[in-house]
């Protein structure tokens, strides 16, 4: 059988978004971007792209940390490429230890899932305006349209400090970790244009708001934060409508929308899922063996 081959890219960042878009898209944490604001804060970063003969079958971004590898969200792979060989081949080819988490379920002969698999709402918006309201849940069409009527305004925020605070302050009351402020300016400086930071008001003042990082054809819900008068008037559901429709505009097919797992609570995934978006299953966190990754045949 022929081996799967690992080859550091000799790629720049145009070429590998790209590539990366030819297969379908890849998450935030395989854009080129990800990689280089790790590099600036000190992490070894590799890019690899991956063949079988003269085929491109897979890409994979990876972020070392001492003598361990992480490769988040990835490899990107080709359509109809199965996950597990290739996750063998990187393992064979890394110096050092490495934790993936595909996009799919890769267990097998030297790869250990220690984490259970998470999921994510991936909402398609490559669509016609009608059919995209169409498809919302009827519970989050009404809140829209409330909110629609409400007199909420929605605009885009080049100044989005105040959101990022407040977000702040909303993860440290609320015990989660998030990469927060400091990554958004870094994307928008490494990558200018691809931050949607949106600001809903009423009356004035700021009641909810939302930053979304563009990679290629998808956008990731990076941050998000609404107060009393916010959730009062549903200008959460306004400004995720909005979001789309912009995006869309920017040629977007998919928004990632972030977790939808039962430990952070029902109601999040019902507002997630009510836009339309379906939960897709990642892989399980895994760690890849070497020494078991190189007796594997496949």
């Amino acid at each position: 059988m022929e081996k799967i081959a690992v080859v550091d890219t000799t790629m720049g960042s145009e070429a590998w978004a790209r590539a990366i878009d030819a297969m379908g898209g890849g998450a935030l944490q395989q854009h080129w971007v990800y990689g280089e604001i790790a590099a600036r804060n000190g992490r070894r970063v590799q890019r690899c792209e991956l063949f079988l003969g003269a085929q491109r079958i897979g890409m994979a971004q990876m972020v070392g940390r001492a003598g361990l590898w992480l490769l988040n969200r990835g490899p990107v792979l080709a359509p109809g490429v199965s996950v597990k060989p290739v996750l063998r081949a990187l393992g064979r080819a890394t110096r050092g230890a490495l934790i993936a988490t595909p996009e799919e379920a890769g267990t097998g002969w030297g790869i250990i899932p220690p984490v259970t698999p998470r999921y994510h709402a991936i909402w398609d918006i490559a669509l016609p305006t009608q059919d995209l309201r169409a498809r919302l849940a009827g519970k989050w069409r009404n809140r829209l349209v409330v909110a629609e009527r409400s007199g909420v305004e929605v605009r885009p925020d080049p100044s989005p400090g105040w959101l990022i605070e407040a977000e702040a302050a909303q993860r440290r009351a609320r015990g989660y970790d998030g990469l927060g402020g400091d990554f958004v300016a870094a994307w928008g400086q490494q990558a200018p244009g691809s931050v949607l930071a949106l600001r809903a008001e009423l009356s004035g003042q700021a009641v909810a708001g939302v930053v979304f990082l563009r990679h290629g054809s998808i956008a990731s819900y990076h941050i998000g934060w609404t107060g009393p008068e916010g959730r009062a008037h549903h200008a959460h559901n306004l400004l995720l409508w909005r979001a789309a429709q912009m995006l869309e505009a920017q040629g977007v097919r998919r928004l990632d929308l972030g977790d939808v797992n039962s430990e952070e609570g029902a109601d999040l995934m019902r507002f997630k899922l009510g836009t339309g978006a379906v939960a897709r299953a990642l892989g399980a966190t895994c760690l890849v063996i070497p020494g078991q990754a190189r007796l594997a045949r496949s």
